[in-house]
């Protein structure tokens, strides 16, 4: 009954998604597309919360793609999709991987979305970027976290 009640209380709805920055350059054209195409992708991904309101948070997942034929970049593409989203009857130890988790897996198709687009427009190869275990990394980077904690004390 006890637990009933507490997932009663737990509220989730996204408020908005939005891209929040996109950058796109290649530094290297027109000379880029006389090249033999042979790309070498660098993927990176990072996340961040800020609270809002009381039970409101912007949470923002930056995608980062740098593309190298040889040691030539063909292209570099940062996309920052962000979105708002409502949390409330969750304790301290269930947000952390809802924001550090949940809402960032929300975000991702939106964000390879957009990568997708400007670099098809830019002329090159469609990317498509591959799904992300968001869990994975929340795991990894909690075990980091408490590693790190440990080595302090």
């Amino acid at each position: 009954m006890a637990e009933e009640k507490q997932a009663e209380e737990k509220q989730f709805s996204i408020q908005k998604i939005h891209t929040k920055d996109i950058s796109f350059e290649t530094p290297n054209s027109p000379q880029i597309f006389t090249q033999k195409w042979e790309p070498n992708v660098d993927f990176n991904l990072s996340t961040s919360a800020t609270p809002l309101e009381d039970g409101l948070f912007e949470i923002t997942l930056t995608v980062t793609v740098t593309v190298k034929t040889e040691d030539t970049v063909a292209y570099l593409v940062e996309a920052t999709q962000a979105g708002i989203f409502s949390l409330a009857g969750f304790g301290e130890e269930e947000m952390k991987p809802m924001v550090g988790s949940f809402c960032p897996n929300i975000l991702f198709p939106y964000a390879r979305e957009v990568i997708s687009d400007l670099v098809a427009k830019g002329g090159f190869p469609q990317l498509l970027l591959a799904p992300v275990n968001f869990d994975a990394l929340y795991s990894q980077h909690m075990a980091q976290e408490e590693k790190s904690n440990r080595t302090l004390n």
